[in-house]
């Protein structure tokens, strides 16, 4: 079963009986789940139970350039909502098993109906509400080593993170955009040394669903103890992103990245949003060019996109920029300043 692949229901079914994870009665139906690069995704449904969600991580990530991680981060992804669901409990699905050897988890499915929240987004579907309440889990989840002591030796470990965002991300943007180069490199060696609370890694739209009205988050898979700014940027980037993609909400997705970042430090220890709020505006300059220079751009910005934010971050990066609100607003006016892409 060294080559098992979850997305082949004959293979699926036959581990599931193998390992006794599933009845002999038990008939269940595969559901692939699609959008994810870094891992297999399957549904499970039953007739007489909920369904569970499993995922196996790859060790090549499915994207047009070659990105490689250890599929043993599966096991920090188990780690992570184990946690999760101390800090943030009711906001994340529980974790049903973990087998090691195959790289696979399972996790309660978050029950029908719900919706991603980026599909929402990108449809036009704003709700200052859910970028408040997105602020607010973040803060817990940052607030979490003042509470609990063990976070920092369990999160410890960061090759994942590197991996799967300080490289591909920071570090193949600078091969993209040499005039960012100094600016990225010194960045990364700055979120290497500063580590001072739990960081998810991934808290972005795309990791949401929105269930009975209240957000679910998922994919832990490099959560870890380091710069908690790095979050912040990286979700930063989606609302600021999609407010150059959608010109007709433009305004309404600034304001809610205002909103979300005022709810995120109204409930984050202040000790901690003096000390995050330096780095917070490289982090999401560093994302918004990463997001259309690095290994994993934004699928939704076409080339002539992807070139004008380019241009954008490149002029800010130069600029002394002091706070989260001031780039927001400086990102606005250099939108409407640029011709809109042909």
């Amino acid at each position: 079963m060294d080559d098992l692949n979850i997305e082949d229901p004959t293979q699926l079914m036959r581990y599931l009986r193998r390992h006794a994870r599933i009845d002999a009665a038990e008939r269940p139906r595969f559901t692939t789940l699609k959008g994810g690069v870094s891992n297999r995704s399957v549904w499970v449904q039953f007739d007489h139970k909920p369904g569970w969600v499993m995922k196996q991580a790859l060790a090549k990530l499915r994207v047009q350039v070659d990105w490689f991680s250890a599929p043993q981060r599966i096991q920090r992804e188990a780690a992570g909502l184990s946690w999760a669901n101390k800090l943030i409990p009711g906001h994340v699905p529980d974790l049903l098993f973990l087998d090691e050897a195959h790289h696979i988890l399972a996790m309660s499915a978050v029950p029908q109906p719900h919706e991603n929240w980026k599909t929402l987004l990108l449809g036009g579907k704003i709700c200052t509400r859910f970028a408040r309440d997105f602020g607010r889990l973040l803060a817990r989840i940052h607030n979490a080593a003042l509470d609990h002591s063990g976070i920092e030796s369990a999160f410890a470990e960061v090759r994942f993170f590197e991996e799967l965002r300080l490289e591909p991300y920071y570090g193949y943007a600078a091969t993209q955009a040499p005039q960012a180069r100094a600016f990225l490199e010194n960045l990364i060696k700055d979120t290497s040394n500063r580590r001072f609370a739990l960081v998810h890694g991934d808290y972005s739209p795309k990791n949401v669903l929105i269930s009975q009205g209240k957000l679910v988050i998922l994919d832990f898979e490099v959560i870890h103890f380091g710069d908690p700014a790095f979050d912040v940027g990286f979700s930063m980037t989606h609302f600021l992103s999609k407010a150059h993609f959608l010109p007709v909400h433009r305004r309404s997705f600034i304001d809610m990245a205002a909103e979300y970042w005022r709810a995120y430090i109204t409930r984050l220890d202040p000790a901690l949003v003096e000390r995050l709020q330096p780095s917070a505006v490289d982090h999401t300059l560093a994302c918004l060019l990463a997001r259309v220079a690095g290994r994993s751009p934004l699928e939704y910005l076409d080339k002539a996109h992807r070139s004008r934010q380019k241009g954008i971050v490149l002029e800010l990066i130069q600029r002394e920029i002091g706070t989260l609100p001031e780039l927001i607003d400086v990102f606005l006016e250099q939108l409407e300043r640029h011709n809109e892409p042909n």
